[in-house]
């Protein structure tokens, strides 16, 4: 049995599936926001189903309480190595990037980057203490969350609460009154229960956001996730990823996903990107976690296939929330790294090492 932080996402898990085995797993219609421009011609909105719950795109089935329970049951391989393991992520304690030019992608731990592109300064899924008291930080912040102003846009890519964090957004709302907050469907009004915010935009998969285009382009993406966040709304609140664009330069931020065709998809729609910035931890055991998030190999074959120029693993390291001990991810991405075929294509990043787009 998981203890700690994993247990805590397990507890969370296990309402999800119970309820999400109850779902129809159907398509009973499609949603947008009517406000936005839809990039793709021949899309019809996010599928949901006669409930109005959101669905993944090729309505991948996820497991059920059944296999929730099986986990639970079974004896993780790995148990003496996580215990044993001292792993931490190297982390650069300087706060000069907040305040210079260059296009950069910074990591601050888990999903949380600040990138900047062409003078616009983001945020993606501000967590920057521990979500909960058994959610435990092994990771420190590069930075003081007060220095973390001046910021043009805040992303929030979905509901869960090591991306979506209260405490975290009330704290930045604070310090930049003037932030403009981008998410899914469904997210906006929570979202502007915690910033208090007027300037909250939600999109469906395949808009674009009301930005300056003239400065930067920001587009809502296909993830394959789910969505929960209290006990009564399973999927309500859509989950999705984000190509930020600007003077010829491109990042993607994946958030949460397990592998699927929307990898494939983003190669033939945008052409390929200079940084992918993808998770690649919470994913063992993998027979019940890649339904909704992806390991090293796959984040690796998802980079091909989206021809991303460089790979910025996330996710990792950061937060305990599954079977692989804190190091695996970091070891196995060192393996793959020797790959011929991924020469050049893996940046392990450091928390808080500036990455020159």
């Amino acid at each position: 049995m998981l203890i700690g932080s994993a247990f805590l996402l397990t507890l969370a898990a296990g309402f999800y599936f119970f309820m999400y085995e109850n779902f129809t797993w159907e398509i009973g219609g499609y949603r947008s926001n009517p406000a936005l421009k839809t990039v793709r011609d021949d899309w019809k909105g996010n599928p949901v189903n006669p409930q109005g719950r959101f669905l993944n795109e090729n309505l991948e089935a996820l497991p059920g309480f059944s296999a929730l329970w099986k986990w639970q049951r079974e004896t993780n391989p790995q148990k003496a190595e996580k215990k044993a393991d001292t792993f931490r992520l190297q982390v650069t304690k300087n706060g000069d990037f907040l305040t210079g030019t260059e296009d950069c992608v910074v990591w601050l731990g888990h999903a949380t980057f600040f990138i900047r592109l062409n003078g616009v300064r983001i945020l993606t899924d501000p967590v920057l203490e521990s979500p909960s008291a058994l959610m435990k930080r092994f990771s420190a912040l590069p930075v003081a969350v007060s220095a973390l102003k001046n910021m043009d846009y805040i992303i929030v890519s979905h509901d869960h609460r090591d991306h979506c964090d209260e405490k975290s957004l009330k704290a930045l709302a604070l310090q930049n009154p003037d932030a403009t907050y981008l998410t899914g469907l469904g997210l906006d009004k929570l979202l502007a229960d915690f910033t208090k915010s007027t300037d909250v935009q939600a999109a469906g998969w395949y808009q674009a956001y009301q930005t300056d285009t003239t400065k930067i382009e920001i587009i809502y993406l296909p993830a394959r996730h789910w969505g929960r966040r209290y006990l009564n709304d399973t999927n309500k609140h859509l989950w999705g990823a984000y190509l930020i664009r600007a003077n010829g330069k491109s990042v993607y931020f994946g958030s949460d996903s397990g592998y699927g065709t929307h990898y494939r998809d983003f190669a033939k729609y945008f052409g390929g990107v200079d940084a992918a910035l993808l998770g690649v931890g919470a994913y063992k055991p993998e027979w019940f976690m890649s339904a909704s998030h992806a390991g090293p190999k796959e984040a690796v074959q998802a980079a091909h296939e989206m021809k991303a120029k460089r790979m910025i693993p996330m996710h990792y390291g950061t937060f305990d929330l599954s079977d692989e001990p804190l190091g695996d991810c970091y070891r196995s991405l060192q393996q793959l790294q020797k790959q011929p075929e991924n020469q050049g294509l893996i940046e392990l990043a450091g928390v808080g090492e500036v990455i020159k787009i």
